[in-house]
């Protein structure tokens, strides 16, 4: 590597003619750098005709042109200069060969879904049509009529199943009766023709419940030894005590005060 001056026809060499452009711009190396975006270091490399630290020709030749423009000199004459003396420019790679294999080269082929939807059709079309062609009985060829003898024959007639009788339902007044304790007082009250507001108190006079008995809804109470009651419609409900039916409660729309303790009830 020849420094100052070019080693085949005595010219200035590349860096010193840069060198030397760049003073007599009066600009610094620093200046120059912040111009062309090309690192200090590469700049004094340069100008002593060490390209080493640029990485290669490619990119000696663009700093090379770009530090030419910043001082005023001709690029492509620095150019020219580099390529004589580092072997000349490596000759560009055809770009035929590939594009002609790029263009050759086959895109994948889609899947054509509406060939294969139409197929489909077509399948399903044949199928319903074979279906209904070769239907038919067994014996004639031909489909059998709704009202034929031999449909009527073949339909077997569905005879409602005899319902299973239902249970008898236990008597009110027995099934209260078993569901009494002997040792307690056992209220039951039920809602049969209307709504009625009740009340009902233990023997310590403290209230159990008060409430609006809707039609057909029943409560019952129990305690150690007395319940008061308080029917607000008297001739809706059906009293049961100790499990044994009260009869005539009372009138309808008639308020009721009963107290009832163990043993047979008794109105009080």
């Amino acid at each position: 590597m020849s420094i100052g001056n070019s080693p085949d026809d005595g010219r200035p060499s590349i860096g010193r003619r840069l060198r030397q452009a760049r003073v007599e711009s009066g600009l610094t190396v620093d200046e120059i750098s912040s111009t062309t975006r090309v690192r200090a270091p590469i700049v004094h490399a340069i100008e002593q005709d060490d390209f080493s630290r640029c990485g290669g020709d490619v990119y000696a030749r663009g700093h090379i042109r770009t530090l030419a423009r910043a001082v005023g000199l001709d690029p492509a004459a620095l150019i020219e200069q580099y390529d004589a003396e580092h072997g000349g420019r490596p000759s560009p790679t055809p770009a035929a060969p590939l594009f002609e294999a790029e263009r050759i080269r086959s895109e994948p082929r889609r899947p054509n879904w509406t060939a294969a939807m139409v197929a489909a059709i077509v399948a399903v079309v044949g199928f319903v049509g074979f279906t209904l062609f070769s239907g038919g009985d067994k014996e004639g060829g031909r489909p059998v009529a709704a009202d034929s003898p031999t449909a009527r024959q073949s339909t077997p007639a569905h005879s409602p199943s005899p319902s299973k009788p239902a249970d008898p339902k236990p008597d009110p007044s027995e099934s209260a009766i078993a569901a009494a304790p002997g040792n307690k007082v056992t209220v039951k009250v039920t809602a049969t023709e209307a709504a009625s507001w009740i009340s009902a108190k233990d023997h310590n006079g403290r209230l159990m419940d008060e409430l609006v008995l809707k039609e057909g809804a029943s409560k019952t109470f129990t305690d150690e030894q007395q319940i008061d009651l308080v029917l607000g419609n008297a001739g809706a409900v059906q009293l049961f005590v100790n499990g044994k039916e009260i009869k005539h409660v009372g009138d309808n729309g008639q308020v009721q005060r009963l107290s009832y303790t163990k043993g047979d009830p008794e109105a009080g």
